[in-house]
């Protein structure tokens, strides 16, 4: 969240961060974006029951703050075909593997668990499977002899702050488009030049 935030902050994204809303109250993200000034929302999924009424009511939360865009970080649920029809194609998740291997959680640990020689992390649409919306972009991360769950973890991330925060300003830039499963990437428009 702080990458992206930053990234909008140096107008290395073309969009301002309106809203950071978390389902978990006391989430450490809800305190940062307090310090960075941006507005918070918590709706707390163990007390807004059920699950249709909750989602309804983030869908609510987040057509209030006029949200162009839902970047999904620590975000640990499941969202419902109601959420995702909402914001149908405008909403990304980060995930620290190279999709479709190693869906859902734990990921640095299965990729260890299977043997992977190399791992990564992912950005994609989401859509109403787990880990499987169209890909937009991704980056390769070694596993190295010795590696532990925290050591790929952290070595992941570092690419994460990467190809989160380029993937958001790609959109915003409207450079991409879904064709089935396949996000295409269009060249930047040249500057300057006469037509």
């Amino acid at each position: 969240m702080v990458s992206l935030v930053e990234a909008m902050r140096d107008r290395a994204i073309a969009a301002d961060p309106v809203v950071v809303f978390s389902n978990v109250p006391g989430a450490p993200g809800l305190a940062r974006a307090s310090e960075l000034g941006i507005a918070t929302e918590v709706l707390d999924h163990k007390q807004v029951k059920p699950r249709s009424v909750h989602e309804a009511k983030v869908i609510e939360i987040l057509k209030s703050y006029e949200v162009d865009l839902v970047c999904l970080a620590g975000y640990m649920r499941l969202l419902l075909p109601r959420l995702v029809g909402a914001f149908r194609n405008r909403i990304v998740n980060i995930h620290p593997s190279l999709l479709p291997a190693f869906p859902g959680l734990h990921a640095q640990r299965q990729a260890l668990d299977h043997g992977a020689r190399v791992t990564g992390c992912t950005v994609h649409f989401v859509d109403e499977e787990c880990d499987h919306g169209p890909i937009i972009l991704q980056a390769a991360v070694p596993v190295l002899e010795g590696d532990t769950e925290d050591s790929l973890s952290a070595r992941i991330l570092e690419q994460e702050h990467r190809i989160y925060p380029r993937s958001v300003a790609l959109y915003f830039e409207r450079r991409l488009t879904i064709e089935r499963r396949r996000v295409r990437i269009a060249e930047p428009d040249p500057v300057g030049e006469e037509p």
